[in-house]
Formats: C-alpha cells, sequence, structure tokens
C-alpha cells in the first residue's frame, strides 16, 4: 500500500493541472471525512481516501481510456488493495461497464461530482465554503450553463447510492470543507 506521500507524488506525476489536483484532494478529503462518520478502520479511512485521491489519476493525460488506462497500466505496478481498485473502477460505470456496489464505491461515486460542483459553487461565493448553505448548492444545480460539465444526474444517484438526502450530503461536505 502506497503512504498518502507516495500517493500524492503519484497524483503528481501524472496530473501537473492544479485544478485537477486539487478535485482529487478534495474527493480524498470527502472520503476521509465519510469513512471517520461511518466509524472506519484506520486502514479502511486510509483506502477511502487513497480512492479519492487516485481516482482521476489518468484523467489529464489520458481523458479517453479514463479511468482504464490508470486500471491497467498504471495501478498493476503498485499494491492497491482491491476495495481501492474496485472504487476507482465504478466511478465512472459508462466506461468500464462496473456500477458502484460496495460501501466504498458508493460513496466515491457520490462523492465525485458533487466535490467539483460544490468547488465551483464556492468559487462564486465571497466566502467561500464558510456561509453555504445546502440551498446554495441546490439553486446553482438548476442552471444547466453553471459548472455545465458537471452531471447532475449523477449527483442525484450518488445521494441515492448512500441512502442520505441530497441536503444532507451536501451539508456534510461543506462541514467539512469549512475546515
Amino acid at each position: 500500500m502506497l503512504t498518502r506521500e507516495e500517493s500524492r507524488k503519484l497524483l503528481a506525476t501524472y496530473i501537473e493541472n492544479d485544478n485537477l489536483r486539487h478535485h482529487c484532494e478534495m474527493v480524498a478529503t470527502a472520503m476521509e471525512a465519510y469513512a471517520r462518520n461511518l466509524g472506519l478502520s484506520e486502514s479502511e479511512i486510509t483506502n477511502w481516501w487513497t480512492a479519492g485521491l487516485l481516482h482521476d489519476l489518468d484523467w489529464e493525460k489520458f481523458p479517453d481510456e479514463h479511468p482504464n488506462h490508470a486500471l491497467e497500466n498504471i495501478f498493476p505496478e503498485y499494491e492497491l488493495p482491491e476495495a481501492v481498485i474496485e472504487a476507482i473502477r465504478s466511478h465512472a460505470p459508462e466506461r468500464t461497464g462496473k456500477k458502484p456496489e460496495s460501501v466504498i464505491e458508493r460513496y466515491l461515486f457520490a462523492c465525485d461530482e458533487l466535490c467539483g460542483f460544490m468547488h465551483a459553487v464556492s468559487l462564486m461565493r465571497p466566502n467561500g465554503f464558510q456561509d453555504m448553505q445546502p440551498k446554495s448548492v441546490t439553486k446553482k444545480m438548476k442552471d444547466s450553463r453553471f459548472a455545465g460539465n458537471v452531471s447532475r444526474e449523477d449527483i442525484y444517484v450518488g445521494a441515492k447510492l448512500i441512502e442520505t438526502e441530497l441536503p444532507e450530503h451536501i451539508s456534510f461536505l461543506i462541514s467539512v470543507f469549512r475546515k
């Protein structure tokens, strides 16, 4: 298993874009927070964080092959737990054919698009996440021109996958990103 430092070095090897790296860090933070909230063991928390950090590892250099390029050509060189591999595989079911089933898989799917969208919302606010409310996020979701590349459908499906109402999911993530 990679240490956090090794995982970040691997990320930096494949992703030069600061925004994409920031997105990966946000998803890792969200995943770690949810794992702690669920009372998982330290090794599981590390797995969740790693899945969040590395889920888009090949997006910048191999966008047409994402995430299959990383799954087939990068990750085999490292001793990543199967749970991490499968979570990354299932975060893009339309590309891999693997739907999110396990708890880590469902949470990665639920956090990915929403973290990206919430970051976009935070950039439009003078205080970022500090005074953000779930209503601020859901209101922006109705504007198809705002962060138009983010799948609203995936955000709704993600909340259902973790059996949480969307405002509650958003509220949890706001509390995570305020820190």
